[in-house]
């Protein structure tokens, strides 16, 4: 197990980068501790892959260094580092037992039969497969075969990393979630560190204790998964957290006083700044239809089992509601209640405001 940090890391693609657009990661400094379980988050494009493959050792940065526990390993191989890797697509061999492919990067470093024996089976009943394992992994579902390429790099007790690469991609939707819960279940029973890279924020949230979130090449926010959605420091980590998102309201400041459409609205603690574009942020699920509040009209309403999602309109801007209460049909003029202690501002894109005493 290992401590990972990047200290000023950047990458380009480009032979000569001259500008922050030939970067596709700018400037990265992060540390995570030994033995925690963490996310890469983001859209595709956003460079998490590419972040990834520096860690791993596939790539060497541009710029800044990689340190597994202060030891610069930047221009180390990936077997020099000591990682393991599992990737989209399970990366097994289909003419070899399960046992075998368990068994593979054990006796790969020589590890004498009986400790790979005692293994190989400590792994194959954490990942549900004792009953496969004289099977050869070319007859076996997708998910079980991905669930071998996990093995192989769970089975090592010696690595500094286990590094996941999209591991559910190819993972039928109704087995995801029980392959998401195992890999939680297996990082706490063995403690090593884990990196997993996702576009999925549901993945993300259920399965690490931090989510890095990124966007164009850039870190816009990392932190504990209850706070990015609780608080988002950025619009983007507000409107790409959550299902939906949280509402970006225009607004603009006046006498120190955040206006949405001359309504003004309460927030959640005094505004810092208040310079260019500046939003209003609160999630659907801090949204109430009352009596009083802001007039709104009802677009559309769904019942989504638990809660309805109403989609209603205030002049010419969405805003999104989710309630507890039946689907109102389209035409109904509302009123929109703020909770005041969920509702941020946010100035060109950051928070801009302070969390009330």
């Amino acid at each position: 197990m290992a401590r990972v940090a990047l200290e000023n890391l950047s990458h380009s693609y480009s032979i000569n980068p001259t500008n922050a657009a030939d970067y596709a990661l700018k400037k990265i400094n992060l540390s995570w501790k030994d033995g925690g379980a963490y996310a890469l988050l983001g859209p595709s494009g956003c460079g998490k892959s590419t972040l990834l493959n520096i860690i791993s050792g596939l790539l060497v940065p541009t710029e800044g260094r990689v340190k597994f526990d202060e030891k610069d390993v930047t221009a180390l191989s990936p077997e020099q580092r000591n990682i393991a890797q599992v990737f989209q697509f399970p990366v097994i061999y289909d003419t070899l037992t399960v046992y075998d492919n368990l068994a593979f990067p054990l006796r790969n470093r020589k590890v004498p039969e009986e400790g790979i024996k005692q293994r190989v089976s400590e792994i194959a009943i954490m990942l549900e497969l004792e009953d496969d394992l004289s099977k050869r992994s070319a007859h076996l579902p997708a998910d079980k075969k991905q669930k071998i390429s996990m093995g192989r790099g769970l089975v090592r007790d010696d690595v500094n990393v286990i590094m996941f690469d999209e591991p559910l991609t190819v993972i039928d939707p109704e087995l995801k979630w029980k392959l998401r819960s195992k890999l939680k279940e297996l990082h706490q029973e063995i403690e090593v560190t884990m990196i997993y890279v996702t576009h999925d924020q549901t993945e993300a949230l259920t399965f690490a204790d931090q989510v890095v979130v990124m966007q164009e090449g850039e870190i816009i926010q990392s932190g504990e998964p209850v706070d990015l959605f609780e608080r988002p420091l950025h619009t983007f980590v507000g409107h790409f957290i959550g299902s939906p998102g949280m509402n970006i309201l225009p607004c603009h400041v006046k006498d120190n006083v955040a206006l949405f459409y001359g309504h003004s609205i309460e927030l959640e603690g005094p505004i810092i700044r208040s310079e260019g574009r500046c939003e209003i942020g609160i999630r659907p699920e801090h949204i109430q239809l009352g009596t009083n509040g802001i007039p709104a009209v009802v677009v559309r309403a769904a019942d989504l089992g638990q809660h309805t999602m109403v989609q209603t309109l205030v002049n010419d801007t969405g805003v999104n509601v989710i309630t507890d209460g039946k689907p109102l049909e389209a035409g109904t003029e509302v009123n929109l209640c703020f909770d005041p202690r969920k509702t941020r501002l946010y100035s060109e894109s950051r928070i801009a405001t302070a969390v009330a005493q």
